[in-house]
């Protein structure tokens, strides 16, 4: 008999929790592996290089305002933040969308759009030597109105499906909701991207983006040649890591050996994605410094196919986590983080402004070859509309007649039924 009822009970259980993830599941946008097409049909090469363009400039420059208030390792996807804020730009209006448009770079909307839904469908098309996609999603309070054009325009070019979350009255399961599905799509690298805290009773709309790539060396470092080695953090200070080490004795890479620095690219499997590591040969700061876009065009453009007696790289693997607020401002970005936001392009109405931009990032590199997701949060709140103080008596109440000069009670009584 125990055991029938022990059974019963672990039935109940299975179900229960299939229920919970099946209810999970149903409030998702889509499937998070199975992010959907965007349409690209006046895409071209032009203007595809212009979005790109577009894209690595904003790069440098986030780094450039990163590296200002952050001394240890650093990474993020510059696509990720990138496309998160052109699915909140589509709603920007005025002056919050010029300052946008001049932070992100981006070129007019008639090219933007079907440019970067190419890139998104290319990033989507699946490989058998690696794992690489991204998606896109809008996440809105159940009862708030966003226009029909600007839900349909996001989807269409960006992917951007909506799911409704109620964050009025389920803040803490609508967060949870959000945050399982970056994590499936990011295949569990990327967790609790939006912690508790930033979501509450006046969000209405969360903007997400998560990207996921996992690919092997197209040349594979030898797990036996991997010694400890010193890597110097500066000129004070030097540590002992696991120093991968290669001898490519039949392999040319892609190098160059320049004045200031050596650039190596090393190819991933599929021939499509690859690693670029810029080593400098003087001080790691003036570098930084220096590089632009334009300077890491110049230094491509010296790759030479070369055969190299040795190579040796450090594993590592860290997270990463950043509000972008304040680097976003610093780049001119400002009015979208006011109450006095114009995103009426969304709702109409002058409603929305951005609270937080949420990134956070992980990267893995070993002898084997690379591991990196990165996911990206948009939070978007109601402006504060001015409460209407109300004083209604429609319930038993106490009464006071008092002496105002010095507070004498003079009469005191209560009112339960003023029929009566």
């Amino acid at each position: 008999m125990n055991k029938k009822i022990l059974t019963f009970a672990i039935l109940l259980l299975v179900v229960a929790g299939v229920g919970a993830t099946a209810a999970i599941l149903f409030m998702f946008p889509y499937k998070p592996t199975e992010p959907p097409a965007a349409d690209d049909t006046n895409a071209n090469t032009q203007g595809v290089q212009q979005v790109v363009r577009a894209n690595n400039q904003f790069a440098f420059e986030l780094y450039s305002e990163l590296v200002k208030s952050h001394e240890d390792n650093l990474f993020f996807s510059p696509y990720s933040v990138s496309a998160a804020l052109a699915i909140t730009y589509e709603g920007a209006r005025s002056t919050t969308a010029d300052e946008m448009r001049a932070v992100l770079h981006f070129p007019d909307l008639a090219i933007l759009r079907p440019n970067f839904a190419a890139i998104y469908n290319e990033l989507n098309k699946g490989n058998q030597e690696y794992e690489l996609r991204t998606g896109n999603a809008l996440w809105v309070q159940q009862d708030f109105p966003l226009l029909e054009d600007y839900t349909s325009t996001v989807e269409r070019y960006y992917g951007a499906k909506a799911a409704n979350l109620d964050f009025v009255h389920e803040t803490e399961k609508s967060r949870q909701t959000i945050n399982s599905f970056i994590e499936e799509q990011t295949n569990g690298r990327i967790r609790e991207l939006i912690p508790q805290g930033y979501l509450d009773v006046m969000t209405r709309l969360v903007i997400t983006n998560a990207i996921y790539f996992k690919g092997n060396w197209q040349w594979e470092f030898n797990r036996k040649e991997t010694r400890k080695m010193d890597f110097k953090v500066s000129p004070e200070k030097t540590v002992k890591v696991d120093m991968m080490h290669m001898k490519p004795e039949k392999v040319e890479f892609n190098y160059a050996d320049l004045e200031d620095l050596q650039i190596l690219e090393l190819p991933y499997k599929g021939e499509k994605l690859s690693m670029l590591i810029l080593l400098p040969k003087g001080e790691f700061k003036a570098l930084e410094a220096t590089l632009t876009i334009e300077k890491l065009n110049e230094y491509k453009s010296k790759l030479q196919k070369t055969k190299l007696d040795g190579i040796y790289i450090p594993k590592f693997e860290f997270n990463t986590k950043y509000t972008l607020n304040d680097a976003l401002q610093a780049l001119g970005m400002e009015k979208a983080f006011t109450p006095g936001a114009d995103f009426s392009g969304m709702t109409g109405k002058r409603d929305l402004f951005i609270s937080a931009v949420l990134h956070q990032a992980f990267v893995k590199v070993d002898e084997k070859g690379t591991e990196a997701a990165a996911a990206t949060a948009v939070i978007m709140k109601v402006t504060a509309v001015r409460i209407q103080k109300i004083f209604r008596a429609d319930h038993p109440f106490i009464f006071i007649i008092q002496d105002k000069t010095n507070g004498n009670i003079l009469f005191m009584g209560r009112v339960v039924n003023p029929n009566e």
